[in-house]
């Protein structure tokens, strides 16, 4: 299949080989754009280099790409899946990866270690009540530093080739400008996003676990039981 994927304008992935070896071909639809924070990301290392936090957490790849290659030293972190690890284990930086890739798994994975600790968080300008609430409410102590803001690009989403598309995130395809349409299969990388688009009257085809490659898999597996369900006919 040939797959849109929403990602980031002017931010290489590596989607093409990943999709390749799940059998598809895919390319990058850029709903939003990034703007850097300069001043609070170089405010934010300042902090981690003199020893504030007991704990950071990636929630996305792209401030573990901004920040990383920043740092000299770091206290235990914690990457929200396989990629953001793979980009922080890419500068040196080990981490550890929730179980479940979403936010929402960071208290538990922590447990009782969070009591009292100083939890960084670099991120998007994007409110996340929920994360601050719980590690409030395990006794630990958030300090969110929104390193860049999402914008939107204003731009339709170039889906005439695809015969799939993809959303990575929950504001990609609120912001996103789009045309649904018969045989377009919809998919979201994971069940946040999936509420975004169920909010909005879309039914997902396909939810993935937070991944790309989870997705992926999940498409196949879709697939898989169309093909099958056709044979029966």
């Amino acid at each position: 299949m040939d797959i849109a994927v929403t990602r980031l304008a002017g931010k290489e992935t590596e989607d093409a080989a990943r999709c390749l070896a799940f059998g598809h071909h895919c390319y990058a639809v850029a709903p939003l754009m990034a703007e850097i924070r300069q001043d609070l990301v170089a405010s934010f290392v300042d902090s981690v280099e003199h020893n504030r936090y007991d704990c950071l957490f990636f929630s996305s790849a792209l401030p573990a790409q901004i920040i990383g290659p920043r740092l000299s030293r770091w206290p235990r972190v914690v990457a929200i899946g396989p990629q953001t690890a793979k980009t922080l284990r890419h500068f040196g930086i080990e981490c550890e990866i929730l179980p479940r890739y979403y936010s929402s798994a960071f208290v538990p994975h922590l447990g009782e270690w969070i009591q009292g600790k100083r939890i960084g968080i670099p991120r998007a300008d994007v409110p996340n009540p929920d994360l601050i609430g719980a590690i409030r409410t395990a006794g630990g102590i958030p300090e969110e530093i929104r390193v860049y803001s999402l914008i939107p690009t204003g731009k339709e989403l170039d889906l005439g080739k695809a015969e799939a598309v993809l959303f990575t995130s929950a504001m990609s395809f609120e912001q996103a400008i789009w045309k649904n349409r018969t045989g377009l299969l919809v998919m979201a990388i994971g069940e946040s996003t999936a509420s975004a688009m169920r909010r909005a009257g879309v039914v997902p085809d396909v939810i993935g676990d937070g991944s790309l490659d989870g997705t992926l898999s999940a498409l196949n597996a879709c697939l898989a039981e169309k093909s099958g369900r056709v044979g029966i006919l």
